[in-house]
């Protein structure tokens, strides 16, 4: 299995060095290829951070990259989950992935936003 780091996605993405992006579509569409949580997290931090692209923007291309068939993840449909809440509320990225994963998961944490969204969700009110 191939694991790829941030730069990989970023310049893939950005299209911002076409040579490197070439290379980066032809692994992800001809090989098997491992994102980790915390490489997506480093995505999201420069794009949203130093790019300044907004979070429905990067949701939406990240979400279309992990759809693909060559992409492994720990878990796709939690990851698809966490881009679908960081495109809609006010969270971080990570704190999006923690939202998800208490579908599964127990989640303790000291943050009253995250608690309190985690809370909403599963009692399912509006927020």
């Amino acid at each position: 299995m191939i694991r790829v780091d941030a730069n990989y996605i970023l310049r893939y993405l950005l299209n911002d060095n076409p040579e490197m992006a070439n290379i980066a579509e032809q692994l992800f569409l001809n090989e098997q290829v491992f994102i980790a949580n915390e490489i997506l997290a480093e995505v999201v931090y420069v794009l949203l951070g130093v790019y300044e692209i907004a979070k429905i923007d990067i949701a939406d291309k990240l979400i279309d990259l992990i759809y693909a068939e060559t992409i492994l993840t720990d878990n796709k449909a939690i990851i698809i989950e966490a881009l679908t809440i960081f495109k809609h509320q006010t969270l971080d990225f990570v704190d999006c992935l923690l939202c998800s994963y208490s579908q599964i998961d127990e989640i303790k944490s000291f943050d009253k936003k995250l608690n309190r969204y985690i809370q909403n969700k599963k009692n399912k009110a509006p927020l």
